[in-house]
């Protein structure tokens, strides 16, 4: 096995998680109102974009490492990740290039059918991103071992799959939106940078296996 690619897995995630982390402080900071428009909203967003590449390539990464009889689970975890990204980069560009500067040139109206406000256009676009990373999460759990370093992997993909994305399929989709709902999808905030970073770690520690 090429050691570049758990080198190039292992950074990747590690950037995946460095985002989410800012990510999840900026949105706290908006609901606490220490961060207001429109830097509250690009920080947002402008980070959010910051996780999807990286954590597709740590995916890729995945799969390009995982033994051949587990490749179908590596596999469908790489298709659920892609829909992830085209969901979620369709809505973080389009808030960032278009709704955000508009907003500011006081023309939200003209493009008022592409603000993500809840249970619009791009609020299905977000949830469905988000509902698309748990499942490439739980797909992929199989793919380590019950024992060692990677069971807690094991572990941190199914909390992440089988927990948050209900979570977040209600916070979304729930017909009456508030901030406290909000609150609900918190434990994302904790299981995706958590399910990052072990993944990171185990590329590294494969690498150093390697040698």
């Amino acid at each position: 096995m090429n050691s570049s690619i758990y080198k190039v897995g292992f950074w990747a995630g590690i950037i995946a998680f460095a985002a989410t982390v800012l990510f999840v402080i900026v949105q706290l900071l908006q609901l606490t109102g220490d961060i207001h428009y429109p830097w509250d909203e690009i920080s947002i967003y402008g980070f959010s974009l910051c996780i999807v590449i990286p954590f597709l390539i740590e995916m890729l990464a995945l799969h390009h490492v995982t033994a051949a009889d587990k490749k179908f689970r590596s596999h469908g975890a790489l298709v659920f990740t892609i829909l992830y990204v085209v969901y979620v980069t369709a809505n973080y560009v389009v808030q960032l290039a278009t709704v955000i500067p508009a907003t500011l040139k006081g023309e939200a109206d003209k493009i008022a059918v592409l603000i993500q406000t809840p249970h619009s256009l791009f609020w299905d676009f977000d949830a469905m991103g988000y509902i698309f990373m748990g499942f490439a999460t739980l797909f992929a759990m199989p793919v380590f071992k019950k024992q060692g370093f990677e069971k807690w992997i094991r572990y941190s993909f199914f909390i992440h799959g089988a927990v948050t994305t209900p979570l977040i399929a209600f916070v979304y989709f729930y017909p009456i939106y508030s901030e406290k709902l909000l609150l609900l999808g918190l434990p994302w905030a904790i299981t995706a940078p958590f399910a990052m970073l072990l993944l990171a770690i185990f590329f590294i520690q494969r690498k150093n296996e390697t040698k």
